[in-house]
C-alpha cells in the first residue's frame, strides 16, 4: 500500500508514519516545517521529506490512501489535488480505525488522564509480555514510538482524543473509534475554540459512549459527576463498570495502597492518579490480566512523559514538570504535589498557553485552581494571545480569575526566569506546569539549580 501524508511533521502524525513504514507499507509525506523530536525521528527511517512545503506534483492517482492531518489547511494544494483526482482521504483516527476494524478496540476517553492511562495500561501489557497493538499520546520507557500497528495482534489500544479529526472532518476524534472497551475518567470543559459551551463539550462524551459496539464495556470514574451522569443515563446496550478512588496513605513522601496482598508503595501520587490507576485495573482485567498481576506491574510504573513528571529532585528541593494546562488538571496536579510533599513549600508555576487559557471568558474557570499552593505563578505571553487572534488578557483579569490577592503575574520570559532563578529553593516542592516553555525557559537549566 502507498500512503501520503500530508502534513507528516505532528506528533501523531509521524508516529503513525513510521508504524506504518514498520508494517511494510511505502509512505511519503510533505509538511511546511518539522521539529525534533519528529525530524530526526522520521529522518532516521528515510521518510523525512527532502524538502519543506507543498508540492501537488506528488499527488498522483497511483497513491492508495492520503492521510491528513489537522495541521494542514482546508485549501492545502496538495489535498485539493487529492480531491481532484478522488483519492481516498482519511483523517488521522479514520485510518487506525480502518487498521483495527478485524480487532479488540480499547479505547480511553476524558479530558484529563488519558495519556496517563492509557500509559499505565501498556505499562502492565509489557511487564507481563502481552503484545497488543496501540496509540498512545507520549512517548513511553520501553517502547520505540507512540504508535504500533500489526496484523496478528488481538487488542488494540487507543488513546481517545475530543478533539476534531481533520480540517475537512469535523467530528471528535474518539466518535470514529467504535470501541468493543472504554473507559470515561473525567469531564471538564476544554477547547472552547471548538466547543462552545460545556453542554455542547458533555454532548461530545454522549455520543461516545453511544458509539460503544452493542454489548461493550464501559469503564467510567463514579466520582467524576458529569461522567456518572453521561454513562449511568445512556440506554444504549452496554455493560457499566464505575470505579472511585482505591484505599490508600502518604507516609515519609510515598503513597501506598491497600491490595489484597498488604499495603504496597507505588512510584506515582496524588488522587488523580490514583483514579487513574483503578481505571486502569478494570481496563487489564477486561483484557486477561488478573488483579495479582496488576498490582505486581504496576508497582514500577513512574508516570507518563511530561504528566508529574519528576525532573530534579536532592534532600531538600523536588522540582516537577507537568503537561496540566485546564483548569481540573492545575488544579489535580497542584493539590497532588502539596498533599505529598505537605511538610514543604509548594511554589507553582502555570503558563497560561492554550486557546482556551488564554480566553477572557474562560478565565474564569481556574478560580481555585492554585490554591494548595504556598506561592503561585501565573505566566503568559502578550505575543502567543496576538498570534492565537484572541482579545487581549490584562493581569487584572488573570488575577480576578484564580482568586488570589497574592497570585505573582509575568509577561516577560526573561523577568519569570530571573525570579525563578533568584528563589530560595530549601524546603521546596517546585511544579512547573505548562504546554509550553514558559517563552523559552531550558529545562535542564532548571535542573542544574538542584544539585545532586
Amino acid at each position: 500500500m502507498r500512503i501520503h501524508f500530508i502534513a507528516i511533521g505532528g506528533s501523531a502524525m509521524h508516529n503513525l508514519a513510521i508504524a506504518l513504514h514498520n508494517k511494510g507499507y511505502q509512505v511519503t509525506g510533505s509538511d511546511d516545517t518539522i521539529h525534533d523530536p519528529s525530524k530526526s525521528r522520521l529522518e532516521k527511517r528515510g521518510l523525512l521529506p527532502q524538502e519543506f512545503g507543498w508540492f501537488p506534483e506528488k499527488i498522483t492517482a497511483n497513491l492508495d490512501v492520503i492521510i491528513l492531518g489537522m495541521h494542514a489547511k482546508k485549501d492545502n494544494p496538495e489535498l485539493l489535488k487529492a480531491q481532484e483526482l478522488g483519492l481516498k482521504i482519511y483523517s488521522y483516527p479514520e485510518f487506525l480505525y480502518e487498521q483495527s476494524k478485524e480487532k479488540t478496540r480499547v479505547v480511553i476517553g476524558g479530558s484529563h488522564g488519558k495519556t496517563t492511562i492509557t500509559s499505565m495500561i501498556l505499562h502492565v501489557l509489557n511487564y507481563h509480555d502481552r503484545e497488543v497493538d496501540y496509540m498512545v499520546g507520549a512517548q513511553l520507557e520501553g517502547f520505540d514510538t507512540m504508535v504500533h500497528l500489526t496484523q496478528e495482534n488481538e487488542f488494540i489500544v487507543l488513546e481517545g482524543d475530543e478533539y476534531l479529526s481533520s480540517p475537512i472532518d469535523m467530528r471528535p476524534k474518539f466518535h470514529l473509534y467504535k470501541p468493543n472497551i472504554a473507559l470515561l475518567s473525567g469531564i471538564a470543559w476544554d477547547h472552547i475554540n471548538v466547543f462552545p459551551t460545556f453542554d455542547n463539550y458533555v454532548d461530545q462524551f454522549r455520543i461516545f459512549t453511544d458509539s460503544l459496539t452493542n454489548g461493550g464495556i464501559m469503564v467510567y470514574n463514579e466520582e467524576d459527576t458529569a461522567v456518572k451522569e453521561v454513562v449511568e443515563s445512556s440506554e444504549h446496550p452496554i455493560k457499566k463498570y464505575p470505579y472511585s478512588i482505591p484505599q490508600h496513605f502518604v507516609d515519609n513522601g510515598i503513597t501506598y495502597i491497600d491490595t489484597p496482598d498488604g499495603d504496597m508503595p507505588l512510584e506515582i501520587f496524588g488522587e488523580h492518579n490514583l483514579l487513574n490507576m483503578a481505571g486502569a485495573k478494570w481496563i487489564c482485567q477486561h483484557m486477561g490480566i488478573d488483579e495479582d498481576d496488576f498490582y505486581e506491574a504496576i508497582a514500577s510504573f513512574k508516570g507518563a512523559s511530561k504528566r508529574l513528571e519528576k525532573i530534579a529532585e536532592n534532600k531538600q528541593t523536588v522540582v516537577f514538570k507537568d503537561f496540566a494546562h485546564s483548569p481540573s488538571k492545575v488544579k489535580a496536579t497542584t493539590e497532588a504535589v502539596k498533599n505529598q510533599y505537605s511538610n514543604r513549600e509548594l511554589l507553582a508555576c502555570l503558563e497560561l498557553h492554550t486557546y482556551s487559557s488564554l480566553n477572557a471568558e474562560f478565565l474564569k474557570e481556574y478560580r481555585g485552581a492554585l490554591d494548595k499552593a504556598d506561592k503561585a505563578v501565573a505566566f503568559y505571553s502578550p505575543h502567543a494571545v496576538k498570534i492565537k487572534q484572541l482579545e487581549e488578557v490584562t493581569e487584572e483579569q488573570i488575577a480576578n480569575a484564580f482568586q488570589r490577592d497574592d497570585l505573582i503575574i509575568y509577561t516577560d520570559p526573561k523577568e519569570f526566569k530571573e525570579f525563578l532563578f533568584s528563589e530560595s529553593l530549601k524546603d521546596k516542592a517546585v511544579l512547573l506546569m505548562s504546554s509550553g516553555n514558559y517563552g523559552g525557559l531550558d529545562f535542564e537549566e532548571v535542573k542544574s539549580l538542584i544539585s545532586s
